[in-house]
């Protein structure tokens, strides 16, 4: 019973599709063994809803030529997480991963830069794209403000049509030689890029928008690992809202670039920028440094974390 090393591509009811991987990543050709966890419990798991996601790197061994037995996970140097608020735990959707690609739409669903600062600071230890997808529809001014206020803070933004071949190309690129997850509210777009990127068989079913509520509907139920030419893609589930996931204060404000310059300027050490006197990020929102929905959304992510641990 030899242990071997593996990295999670897919996990549905318990159940692991893994892939044999080494130091430099999975090795070729891709050859799929179906593992259950050993003892149904990994040791060492701080508590989660489901310990393995795509990109975990786990060891294992044989019980049989396509079957095996998960015996441990190793350490994750970066993820993706979110609060998943049915099961009231952390759910990580991807792990190992280099890069989050954030898929955003001008219009149906309509642009919730909000959902996008919440995805941002779900992500933990990796690189961030965001993609505005179906960039043929306006944007009102104000949204189109708030999209490019991205840029204006460090990160990289696209402008593409999922449809469009040179949009797919700039992201091809952007994406080269990474383990890239994508995530986005249903109806975005997000599985048609995925499925433009790669030349996998299983290609994601997207779904149309439901007219009653400008919204997507739920078409990637679960997270999976899809090899591209010169990659990997994670596909996350599409969703309507995500949560922030019970985290660090910390965490949360050093998600906020804006609020570097504030950094040893407040009264107060270990200023969460809330209700605090001599708040220097407070006093820059006054002034319009600071974008004011911007501040709104990191009110309501901090209240959200501190009112859950109250309860947790």
């Amino acid at each position: 019973m030899d242990n071997q090393r593996g990295m999670v591509i897919r996990g549905i009811n318990n159940i692991y599709s893994v892939i044999l991987c080494d130091e430099d990543g999975p090795l070729e050709p891709w050859q799929v063994i179906t593992c259950r966890i050993k003892g149904k419990v990994l040791q060492g798991i701080d508590r989660e809803y489901a310990p393995l996601a795509p990109g975990d790197i786990v060891n294992f061994f044989r019980v049989g030529t396509d079957e095996g037995m998960i015996t441990s996970r190793e350490g994750r140097r970066s993820r993706f997480t979110r609060w998943n608020a049915k099961r009231q735990e952390n759910q990580t959707l991807s792990a190992n991963i280099d890069l989050l690609v954030i898929v955003a739409s001008a219009d149906e669903p309509p642009l919730r830069p909000r959902f996008i600062d919440r995805a941002i600071v779900c992500t933990y230890d990796a690189d961030i794209i965001l993609i505005l997808n179906k960039c043929d529809l306006a944007l009102t001014a104000e949204e189109d403000e708030r999209f490019r206020l991205y840029s204006t803070l460090g990160y990289q933004t696209l402008h593409i049509s999922a449809f469009d071949k040179a949009g797919i190309e700039l992201v091809r690129h952007s994406i080269a030689g990474r383990v890239a997850a994508f995530v986005g509210q249903s109806g975005v777009g997000k599985s048609t890029i995925i499925n433009a990127l790669t030349d996998s068989k299983e290609q994601q079913v997207t779904g149309d928008i439901s007219l009653k509520y400008n919204r997507g509907r739920h078409t990637t139920n679960h997270s999976l690992a899809i090899r591209t030419a010169d990659g990997i893609v994670i596909d996350t589930p599409g969703v309507r809202e995500i949560h922030v996931p019970t985290t660090s204060e910390i965490h949360i404000v050093e998600s906020f670039p804006e609020f570097k310059e504030s950094s040893g300027k407040c009264d107060f050490d270990g200023c969460l920028h809330d209700h605090e006197p001599g708040c220097d990020v407070k006093r820059r929102v006054e002034e319009g440094c600071i974008h004011p929905d911007r501040y709104e959304s990191y009110l309501r992510m901090l209240d959200s974390v501190q009112s859950r641990e109250r309860h947790y």
